[in-house]
């Protein structure tokens, strides 16, 4: 589910993300199903601390999609954003009367999905 699905479509994934799905969740609703120029601009004014990592990892799925696939920039847009759980570190916390609680550290990963838009839809973009 997390591979490119056909030839004209391909993916970039990062794992090990430092924070919760959730929070990542809500950064990668920001740029589903945008072209992305418009996704690039919005995560790079987005103030929240994950939209900087989504950031590189969109650029590093533009760039796969015109080294590797030889697709054209200007027609790509995001078609897939997939986020997940990634690890859980289980850390010690010391309480009182000698008991202790558990810390957990959420990581998270996240895969971004581009494809080139057809030829028809973009003619038709054109004349709106």
């Amino acid at each position: 589910m997390a591979e490119a699905k056909s030839l004209n479509s391909t993916s970039a994934t990062l794992t090990n993300i430092k924070t919760s799905v959730q929070k990542l969740n809500l950064v990668a609703g920001l740029i589903r199903r945008q072209p992305v120029g418009t996704a690039l601009n919005t995560l790079a004014f987005t103030q929240k601390r994950n939209a900087e990592p989504a950031r590189k990892l969109l650029m590093s799925a533009i760039a796969n999609a015109e080294n590797n696939n030889g697709l054209d920039v200007d027609r790509l847009y995001v078609d897939e954003v997939l986020v997940g759980k990634s690890i859980t570190l289980k850390r010690f916390h010391c309480r009182g009367r000698g008991k202790g609680a558990r810390v957990l550290k959420h990581y998270s990963q996240m895969t971004i999905i581009v494809r080139e838009a057809e030829q028809e839809d973009a003619s038709t973009a054109d004349k709106e």
